[in-house]
């Protein structure tokens, strides 16, 4: 199993922004607003962001590095790393992290690279950077998380109200009096055309029929260049593993679910998670939610509940805290940290 441990760092804080661009889900025509109203009940998302036009996702991360290191105090040239996670690059090649290097203003010493996961991104995310940060290692360094997947208009309405676009900004920081953080990561790659673009890389490279609507055989119109969801399968798929990476994450850091106070998860749509929440047996309040407000925002959307529903609670020393995202490749990882110190959590803040 990959178990791991984190020592000796601690999370100093965090910024999340988002598109001032918003899309209502309930902005469509009388004779189709009672199937939308339905839908949006089932799925719980009301309003998402989306990039305005020339925006893109590295202009949120941008944003949200500078915010971030403004607050905390970090002056650019003690940034030791700058990571990103991220589907969204700005371009195929290089790594966007590296552009962002020279545009924050960081050192020629900065190690900077990419890690192309969705939404399992914030654990993983936290986990691999904070591997790097010791005694003899990295001694600052910053994770930028998040994707622009929002869309608008297309066929297939049931799922397009699905994704908004964020981004989150994480300071992680040496610090040997810091607790422990425990992390345990999973994936299962038989199943990854539950959620996958099919044209576009090296498989099946971008033809004069990747951009040509089409009736696929589950009876959704859809171009090869669009992302393809299989619903019944991310059901059977999230709540079966989201529970049990909850209760497993406890065990390893030796905290009952009870102690804990807050468990973050991936923003998947409100079946889901409501589903997940009660196999955990746990009241919605100890389960926070930002899907209403902005969807499902990818490997973002823990942090921004974090910062939606928990800024308050997470500033606080002591309090303990598990996230848990679940999803594209399939894979999904838990992480189990508690706030040490002072904490810095940005509001939503808007671009």
């Amino acid at each position: 199993m990959a178990r791991s441990q984190v020592s000796n760092v601690r999370f100093v804080g965090l910024s999340n922004c988002v598109p001032k661009s918003t899309i209502d889900n309930l902005q469509v025509s009388e004779a189709d607003r009672p199937m939308r109203e339905r839908l949006v009940r089932n799925i719980g998302i009301r309003y998402r962001r989306k990039c305005r036009d020339g925006m893109i996702f590295s202009d949120l991360a941008e944003f949200c590095a500078r915010d971030l290191m403004a607050k905390i105090g970090w002056a650019p040239e003690t940034v030791d790393a700058l990571i990103m996670v991220t589907q969204s690059g700005e371009y195929v090649i290089p790594s966007t992290s590296i552009i962002l290097q020279d545009r924050l203003g960081l050192p020629k010493t900065t190690l900077a690279f990419d890690i192309n996961l969705g939404c399992s991104g914030y654990p993983y995310g936290l986990y691999t950077v904070g591997r790097m940060i010791g005694d003899n290692g990295i001694k600052r360094a910053i994770v930028i998380i998040g994707d622009q997947s929002a869309s608008e208009g297309a066929a297939d309405q049931g799922r397009d109200i699905l994704f908004g676009d964020a981004c989150s900004a994480t300071a992680l920081e040496y610090d040997p009096t810091a607790p422990e953080m425990y992390f345990e990561g999973f994936s299962d790659g038989s199943g990854y055309k539950a959620i996958y673009v099919p044209d576009g890389g090296k498989r099946n490279p971008l033809n004069d029929k990747s951009t040509v609507p089409t009736m696929w055989p589950d009876g959704v119109v859809r171009t090869s260049t669009d992302v393809v969801l299989d619903g019944p399968a991310i059901l059977n798929f999230s709540t079966s593993v989201a529970p049990l990476a909850v209760q497993s994450i406890c065990e390893f850091a030796q905290v009952p679910l009870s102690e804990i106070d807050g468990v973050l998860l991936h923003q998947a749509n409100k079946m889901i998670n409501n589903t997940i929440r009660l196999k955990l047996k746990l009241p919605s309040e100890a389960v926070p939610e930002s899907l209403y407000d902005y969807g499902n925002t990818s490997s973002t959307s823990i942090p921004i509940t974090l910062s939606h529903r928990c800024a308050d609670r997470l500033v606080q020393p002591g309090t303990k805290w598990v996230f848990c995202g679940f999803g594209i490749g399939l894979s999904w990882a838990s992480l189990y940290m508690e706030a040490h110190g002072d904490v810095y959590c940005s509001p939503v803040l808007e671009v």
